[in-house]
């Protein structure tokens, strides 16, 4: 049920869901598990249109729910992104103990990743982007696209605040393009003023664009098509080998192939222009 109100709110424009979202919690902060899956997506839905303090709110009564219903430490992230852009810091560090607490135990690459995300969003500049990578490299292992995608919007923002503009546009491409794949429209729509604010504009998908080859489509598919390696690949673009596989399997239908053998024979005739202007 999580996972598919996740899906929903996600894909969502703010003006079509805020009434929706205001009737869902009218009557569910109680002890009860929907309330707390209404909070977790609500978290979820307000920190994607960058509206924090509602997001810091909603994670905040999703923590108060008994920890034997089993999700809360699946809203800690929400909470501490929230609370940093909220302006409450050591609300957002004891959030972050506790998560570091639950990734250590866990010990999977899901869970380390992003508690190396939410350990960015609370470090200086000194160490900031080593946790970033971090995350990208423990995300980018996992089947969990969108919090990778996370994780490169998220450093993508921090590049931006850095006023280094171009590494910016390559985090926020990157994590605008598996947004739009994924269909979280909410994400998309963020990484997309990101990209504006950068001076970049991101042109959304139509008819006659579906099959086109994005920027980092197209970029992955030159490198393959030379014969480099997955992980030559992503060492070059910054990105995992694994994420690099996930473009390729996006390529290979667009440009009419089925595997990367292909590749150099038909992108000379076959290269489209890019999503992004």
């Amino acid at each position: 049920m999580l996972k598919s109100m996740r899906a929903k709110l996600l894909d969502a424009r703010s003006e079509q869901v805020d009434q929706r979202m205001m009737s869902s919690h009218r009557g569910r902060h109680g002890s009860d598990g929907l309330g707390l899956i209404s909070d977790c997506s609500a978290a979820l839905f307000y920190n994607a249109l960058g509206r924090y303090t509602e997001a810091f709110a909603a994670a905040e009564r999703a923590c108060h729910y008994p920890k034997e219903l089993g999700l809360t430490t699946l809203v800690l992230p929400e909470l501490i992104e929230a609370a940093i852009r909220s302006g409450a810091t050591e609300r957002a560090t004891e959030a972050l103990e506790e998560l570091a607490e639950s990734a250590r135990a866990s010990g999977t690459d899901w869970a380390l990743g992003v508690e190396a995300r939410s350990r960015a969003l609370l470090s200086t500049c000194e160490v900031a982007e080593g946790f970033y990578r971090e995350a990208i490299d423990r995300l980018g292992c996992t089947a969990l696209e969108i919090e990778l995608a996370r994780a490169h919007l998220l450093y993508g923002e921090w590049l931006r605040r850095e006023n280094r503009r171009v590494d910016a546009r390559r985090e926020l491409r990157a994590a605008h393009e598996i947004f739009l794949a994924a269909g979280a429209g909410a994400f998309a729509e963020r990484s997309s003023r990101e990209l504006l604010a950068t001076g970049e504009h991101a042109r959304k998908r139509t008819v006659e664009t579906r099959f086109e080859l994005t920027a980092q489509e197209a970029q992955i598919a030159r490198l393959a098509g030379d014969g480099r390696t997955n992980p030559e690949i992503g060492s070059e673009l910054y990105i995992s080998p694994r994420t690099v596989e996930w473009h390729l399997r996006k390529v290979y239908p667009k440009l009419g192939i089925s595997s990367r053998r292909q590749l150099r024979e038909v992108l000379p005739d076959r290269f489209r222009t890019v999503v992004f202007t």
